[in-house]
């Protein structure tokens, strides 16, 4: 007898490969190879989300996106669930007190998800993150740090199923990972020195939800030099710092609007 096909969960590989191909989009061959769906089947769970808003076309270079019914699904579901409001001024605090690119990313399941941006004033800038960017834990800045506040139980849970060197290379490996989450663990900020592009630094503090969980992460990014020795305590703290006020922020009552909402 043959396993039933999960539609819903091969919708979603959909959705999110749509999603990290924003904005420029992705051919039906690219995604199907990322999604590991066989192309005609691709094609065909694209041109069923196409009918019904969940994805769109773009007749000029055929390359598939994200469709406009997702934006008024979101907007619904804005108020449970966005948090971009309330982080995104300790976002833009950070960018400005530093000079670097500072981001919220929101863990999501197994990844992180970047979104908010927000530069500095310092020209020189590392374009590993952006809005809609995903990792899995345990690569970036802020899913080290993620990472590094689960229990152990469940660092070894993820870390039997997850092989990062596959897609990061060796210095992703699990022993590697796990050096890095007791170097997170002691410090209380994760350090990220260049793992995925070269050169490129980033450092980050976990934000959590009203339960002690690690919701999300408030981080820095920048070319190296700007990382140094004498510099990364000083951004470490700042980071932290910023990082509780958000989770206070985040557990306090939300406010309804005039219209009750």
């Amino acid at each position: 007898m043959n396993a039933p096909v999960d539609v819903v969960g091969r919708v979603h590989e959909v959705l999110k490969a749509l999603a990290a191909h924003e904005p420029d989009g992705v051919r039906t061959s690219d995604l199907a190879r990322a999604t590991g769906i066989a192309r005609p089947t691709a094609h065909r769970l694209l041109s069923t989300l196409a009918r019904v808003g969940l994805a769109d076309r773009d007749a000029a270079t055929e390359r598939w996106l994200l469709g406009p019914e997702l934006h008024f699904l979101g907007a619904a579901a804005a108020s449970r669930y966005d948090v971009t409001q309330i982080a995104q001024p300790f976002v833009r605090r950070l960018a400005d007190a530093t000079d670097e690119s500072a981001f919220f990313s929101a863990r999501r399941g197994d990844e992180t998800i970047c979104l908010i941006r927000e530069d500095g004033a310092f020209p020189l800038r590392s374009h590993v993150l952006h809005e809609g960017a995903r990792f899995p834990l345990g690569v970036v800045s802020a899913g080290m740090v993620i990472l590094a506040h689960l229990s152990d139980r469940e660092v070894d849970d993820y870390l039997v199923g997850a092989d990062l060197s596959t897609g990061y290379g060796p210095q992703h490996g699990r022993d590697r990972v796990r050096e890095h989450i007791a170097a997170t663990r002691r410090r209380g900020y994760s350090v990220n020195p260049g793992l995925v592009v070269q050169g490129s630094w980033g450092m980050a503090a976990a934000v959590f939800d009203r339960e002690g969980n690690p919701s999300g992460a408030l981080s820095l990014t920048g070319v190296e030099h700007r990382f140094h020795a004498e510099r990364r305590p000083e951004l470490g703290a700042l980071l932290m710092r910023q990082a509780h006020e958000l989770t206070k922020a985040l557990a306090a009552p939300r406010r309804r609007d005039a219209a009750g909402r």
